[in-house]
């Protein structure tokens, strides 16, 4: 068989901070960077395109919505997701698809339990969003019988045809949580390589859990059935 194209996909919406830098330091690990832009008002498509990324709107629903076009919109059998911010590290990418490409995994999670995180500690609303997510994940491991440590990271790999598949549904950032249900749900393979989660280097974060936390309750119910 030939070896699996893959697919990096950079959500995006204002970025253009550091877009330009994301695009070129993914090129190594991508036979196909797809940038996903949200209506953005600056020069994020402009500086994504000058790079030599493909570069597509999604529907302006957010951040789910964006992922689930860019799964019908990838060129790769494997389809890599990681942040503009400059929160992930790309030199990653080999270990999140390389379970998927020896035929052990269909999704490998980036995880931030096994390799931490600047951004879940601090202050009053990161460390709520962690709890809140520590219950999530320990909810899933029992419901499934899985010893997973991260359900929320949104920097991961996913097998194409399996991404389409699911059935995802949420426009929102929970789109991370109820894509790891459903592959658990459908009996997908699902794993986990230790990956750090760096302090955000451009933008602020658009996940605002007083917003944001009956949306994640949520997804949780609809999917653990």
């Amino acid at each position: 068989m030939p070896p699996a194209r893959v697919t990096v996909v950079v959500p995006t919406k204002d970025e253009e901070g550091l877009i330009g830098e994301i695009v070129d330091s993914v090129r190594p690990f991508a036979d196909d960077v797809l940038v996903i832009d949200g209506h953005s008002s600056d020069r994020t498509r402009e500086i994504a395109t000058s790079h030599g990324a493909r570069v597509a709107l999604d529907g302006g629903r957010g951040k789910g919505e964006a992922l689930r076009r860019s799964l019908e919109q990838a060129e790769g059998d494997i389809v890599v997701f990681i942040d503009a911010d400059g929160s992930h590290d790309p030199r990653d990418i080999p270990a999140l698809v390389a379970p998927i490409k020896a035929g052990d995994a269909d999704m490998v999670i980036g995880s931030r339990g096994k390799g931490g995180s600047d951004e879940l500690h601090g202050t009053l609303e990161q460390f709520i969003r962690y709890v809140g997510s520590q219950m999530i994940m320990l909810a899933i491991n029992y419901r499934w019988n899985v010893r997973l440590t991260d359900s929320q990271n949104g920097f991961r790999a996913i097998r194409r045809d399996v991404g389409r598949q699911l059935g995802l549904r949420s426009n929102l950032t929970t789109i991370e949580q109820e894509m790891l249900m459903k592959a658990l749900k459908q009996g997908y393979r699902v794993s986990e390589v230790a990956t750090h989660e760096y302090e955000r280097r451009w933008g602020t974060s658009k996940v605002v859990v007083w917003k944001l936390w009956f949306a994640y309750l949520w997804s949780f119910f609809r999917n653990i059935l």
